[in-house]
């Protein structure tokens, strides 16, 4: 891979970073209500999911995603459901989180690395859209002329940077524009939205036909 092709690759995927999905929503979500590591850690879940996507498209799996009708279905229900679920837990949460801040006060929540780890990998996981999309995406970029697995390892820290760059720039955003509302309030309002996007991803992914 030429410079030139590295740089094409860059912003194709930085263009495609760019567009909010679930893991902009998570990580959002994560860093506005538990802060600044909890946003880290599902960043990591995000990269380490994809990192196993990129070495199923280089083992053909994406184009066997698509030859297989049943076995994309089986993943776009888990997918859509997961999604679905996160949502309903969010609008849940803002109830018993109102109640909880009336007993103790703002104090803010904490949850487990492995549980925040399991979330964001599995949100990540939820849309087989995303394997058959770096199907497309990955083989515009590969000289065969090169060894393809050093490639594919650029291409994979590529991702890395700019996922991570975009992602935190999210984070940071949303931080600065919450710190405008009174903390209960404004967590209040962030989980009803997120539980709301949530839903209507999950719908989305349900309702979405073959690639």
């Amino acid at each position: 891979m030429n410079l030139d092709t590295w740089m094409l690759f860059l912003l194709a995927y930085l263009l495609a970073t760019l567009t909010p999905g679930p893991n902009v929503l998570l990580v959002v979500k994560n860093g506005l209500q538990l802060g600044w590591r909890p946003a880290l850690l599902t960043i990591g879940a995000n990269l380490f999911c994809q990192a196993i996507f990129i070495c199923l498209v280089a083992m053909g799996v994406g184009a066997l995603l698509q030859t297989l009708p049943p076995l994309f279905l089986a993943l776009k229900l888990a997918g859509g459901g997961y999604l679905i679920y996160l949502g309903y837990k969010a609008l849940r949460a803002t109830d018993a989180g109102s109640q909880e801040a009336q007993r103790v006060g703002a104090s803010r929540p904490s949850r487990s690395k492995g549980s925040l780890l399991r979330e964001a990998f599995l949100v990540s996981a939820s849309n087989p859209k995303t394997i058959i999309f770096l199907c497309a995406l990955l083989p515009q970029f590969l000289d065969h002329q090169s060894p393809l697995p050093i490639q594919f390892f650029t291409m994979y820290l590529t991702i890395c940077v700019i996922v991570t760059l975009v992602h935190l720039c999210y984070v940071a955003l949303a931080r600065r524009a919450g710190s405008y509302f009174k903390p209960a309030r404004g967590q209040r309002l962030f989980s009803r939205i997120t539980g709301g996007i949530f839903i209507s991803l999950g719908g989305a992914i349900l309702l979405s036909g073959r690639p």
